[in-house]
Parts: structure tokens; C-alpha cells; sequence
């Protein structure tokens, strides 16, 4: 049993120590203008931990009365999809968030715990209640309605609580934020990634929580939105409500990619004209856009000293021999040129289960790929490989992901991505 004295000792290490000094050995490679021996250090992920409560009816939902079905708990929450999502493909993230000592956290935590993932930047307390959200959907895997509740992470995931793991983020080789937490919160987390040069991942989470990309926009590396997320973020940033989703009356209607890039683009420049410098357009059957104003070149070496080590090297090794980097862009990618282009990635056709989670999957898929050391255009490759495996499955991330399968459905996007605007033309 552990002494009294020893116990005296602990406590006081705690408490001169940051939480994540006591127990870490690493530190950053710059902060505050010192500079520090490289380390290898983990990803950094702020926000929601949730508990989803998905229910399938068997037959046609009637109102006004209870339907049979199916009805599951699954841990959710966008930052902490995406953070399970990089464990299993060999990326161990720092996940920042809070969590109440009740029912759903205690669930979300064991879950957690299982993945054998660090507890330290996530806040407990008996005050807290858990975020939760109820799903409902269609026979399709459709979302047909959705009841939220998750204020405890406005509430309780604070500048202040963030604030004490700025080692962990200055040393990250990226810093990923889900727009549920409050302004005052992701504007604390962009300005401490920016004192050290760590990039920023901005997922809008949805159309309202988008708009909150307006403050910050300018410490962004990459934006993940979805066509509705867009267009409320460009109407965010330009203060005007311009810009609207594409109508598509006719639900047996296909717009060609060229043409759909055409309806967007200025959409897309308003982000990039902001300050955003990479914006990963997810467009669900129509696969993704990959737009930037930086130039190809850029996308060669984004993240800070990413080195692949353990299960990461193997995802390293198998997507390189799959996607030989640069084989497909008829760009000079070497080049320090900086000019606009947009790239369109296809969607990979799925047995669709539920789609939920694909997303938040093409997101973990895409920093686990980068953090292993590989370029942007084979990491959202990667991504969509894992979205598809998100998709076919009854949870918001797959309980393991196949290495080899992730490969060949990266090489069969890979092997399709097509440039479709460079230069003058976006």
C-alpha cells in the first residue's frame, strides 16, 4: 500500500506540474520563441465527447405512437470519433473535452479506457452532464431527426481548463477543434497553436456551428465542411447571406463534377480568401474537393515533425506502395509555386448500414495518414477509404479497420482523383 508520505509527495507533484508535465516526458519543440530538442509528440483533439442513442425503426414510423426497432448506445461526439478513429489506424491522440461522472460519461470513459487512450485532458466532474444525443433514422441509414443535448461542452470544455495543456499543443504536429466548443474557447486553442506554428484542423460540426469559423479563420490550416457548411461559413465570412446549397429538384438528377465545382467555387474562395489554406469539401456520393490557394508543393509536408513509428509505419509503408506520391498530378507538386488548384476525389460505392460517423471517419482517416508522414492528396485517399468502412458498419467508427483494405480502396481513389481547376481557373 502506498505510504502517506509518498501520497504528500504525489500531490505536491501535481500540484506544481501542469497535468500533462507530471505524467509526460516530452516537451515542445518551440514555445515561447525556445527552441527545444525535436520529440515525437501526439496530436492534439478538442472537443465533444457524446453519448448517441440511435434508433432504427423495422417498419414505416407513424407519429403519435411508438414504432419497433432497434435502439443502441454508441460513444459519439465529433472530436472523439475522429480521435478513435486515428487510434485504430496506429495515431495516438491527446483528447481534450469534459465529461460528467454519470450514466453516459462513465460509458463514454470505459470506451475510452479500453482503447487504452490518455484520460488527462478530459475534464470530470459531478456537475457536468454528459452531452447526449438521440438519433433517429430512416430505413436508408438516413438521419430523419436528432434531438442534441450538449451544452456541458460549451459549459465546462473552457479557455481555462484548454489553457493548461498548451505544452501538448504547441508540440502537436496538428491541433484538430470540432466547432462545439464556444467562440471563446476556439479562439484560446487557434492562438496557442499559432505561437508555435502548430496547424489547425476546423471541423464545423454542423450548419449552425459552422458560422462560429468566423473568428478564427484566419489560424486555420484546414476546414472540413460538408456543401451546407459551407455555404453557411462563406456567409459567416463575407457578413452577407449570398451564397445558397445547390437546388436539386429532381432527386434522379446528377450534376457532372465540373459542374458542381462551378456552383461552389465561389463559396470555396471566400474560405480560402479568409485565410483558410486548405478547404476538404465533403460532398457524401460525390465524392470530395481538395481546393487550396497554396499551391501543390503545399501539400507535400504540412504537419511538423511527423515520424511514422509502430502501427502508423505500416499504414506509411502500404498507402505509399498503393498511392506513389505525386504519380497523378500533371502540376509541378516540387514547385514553391503558390497558385490556386482544386483536386476532386470520388466517393467509393458502399453497402450502406448507417452514415453516421463517415465523416467524422474521413477526418480521422486523413490526420491519421498525415501524422504517419504521408502527403495531403494520399491522406484524403486514405480518409475516404475509411469513411467507406465507417458506412458500412452499425457504429460511427468501425470496431478494427483493415489495413489492406484501407490501401486498395485508397489506390482506387487515388488512381481517379483528378485535377479539375489550376492557376487562374479557380
Amino acid at each position: 500500500m502506498e505510504s502517506g508520505s509518498q501520497r504528500r509527495l504525489d500531490s505536491l507533484s501535481r500540484h506544481f506540474l501542469q497535468p500533462h508535465q507530471a505524467n509526460r516526458s516530452l516537451f515542445p519543440n518551440l514555445l515561447r520563441g525556445v527552441h527545444v530538442k525535436d520529440v515525437e509528440a501526439d496530436p492534439v483533439l478538442i472537443g465533444g465527447m457524446v453519448l448517441d442513442i440511435q434508433a432504427t425503426p423495422s417498419i414505416a414510423a407513424k407519429p403519435k405512437t411508438t414504432t419497433p426497432g432497434k435502439v443502441h448506445y454508441v460513444p459519439g461526439g465529433v472530436a472523439r470519433n475522429i480521435a478513435e478513429c486515428m487510434s485504430k489506424l496506429g495515431t495516438k491522440p491527446y483528447m481534450i473535452s469534459a465529461l460528467g461522472l454519470d450514466m453516459a460519461g462513465n460509458m463514454l470513459l470505459e470506451h475510452w479506457k479500453s482503447a487504452r487512450l490518455s484520460m488527462e485532458g478530459i475534464r470530470k466532474h459531478h456537475d457536468i452532464q454528459t452531452s447526449v444525443v438521440c438519433h433517429i433514422f430512416d430505413g436508408d441509414g438516413e438521419l430523419a431527426a436528432g434531438v442534441a443535448s450538449v451544452e456541458a461542452i460549451e459549459n465546462f470544455l473552457t479557455s481555462d481548463w484548454i489553457r493548461q495543456f498548451k505544452c501538448n499543443i504547441c508540440s502537436a504536429p496538428v491541433l484538430m477543434v470540432d466547432a462545439n466548443l464556444s467562440p471563446s474557447a476556439l479562439e484560446a486553442s487557434c492562438q496557442m497553436a499559432a505561437e508555435s506554428s502548430t496547424p489547425v484542423w476546423f471541423e464545423p460540426v454542423s450548419v449552425i456551428k459552422s458560422r462560429r469559423v468566423a473568428s478564427v479563420a484566419k489560424y486555420i490550416t484546414f476546414a472540413s465542411p460538408n456543401e451546407d457548411e459551407l455555404i453557411a461559413m462563406a456567409n459567416a465570412l463575407s457578413c452577407k447571406d449570398v451564397f445558397h446549397p445547390i437546388q436539386r429538384d429532381d432527386v434522379g438528377s446528377k450534376w457532372s463534377i465540373e459542374s458542381l465545382f462551378q456552383m461552389l467555387k465561389s463559396a470555396i474562395l471566400v474560405l480560402l480568401e479568409k485565410g483558410i489554406k486548405v478547404v476538404v469539401l465533403t460532398l457524401g456520393s460525390d465524392g470530395v474537393f481538395l481546393c487550396s490557394k497554396e499551391g501543390p508543393g503545399f501539400m507535400n509536408n504540412v504537419l511538423k515533425g511527423t515520424k511514422p513509428h509502430g502501427f502508423s509505419s505500416q499504414l506509411y509503408e502500404i498507402i505509399t506502395e498503393s498511392c506513389p506520391s505525386n504519380l497523378l498530378l500533371n502540376i509541378a507538386t516540387s514547385s514553391s509555386k503558390t497558385y490556386p488548384f482544386a483536386v476532386h476525389l470520388p466517393a467509393l460505392p458502399a453497402s450502406v448500414a448507417r452514415l453516421t460517423g463517415a465523416g467524422d471517419c474521413l477526418v480521422g482517416g486523413t490526420l491519421a495518414s498525415m501524422c504517419a508522414g504521408l502527403d495531403v492528396l494520399q491522406s484524403v485517399a486514405a480518409g475516404i477509404a475509411a469513411a467507406k468502412a465507417a458506412v458500412e458498419g452499425e457504429t460511427n467508427v468501425p470496431s478494427e479497420y483493415s489495413l489492406a483494405k484501407i490501401a486498395d480502396d485508397a489506390r482506387r481513389v487515388y488512381s481517379s482523383a483528378k485535377v479539375i481547376s489550376h492557376q487562374s481557373m479557380l
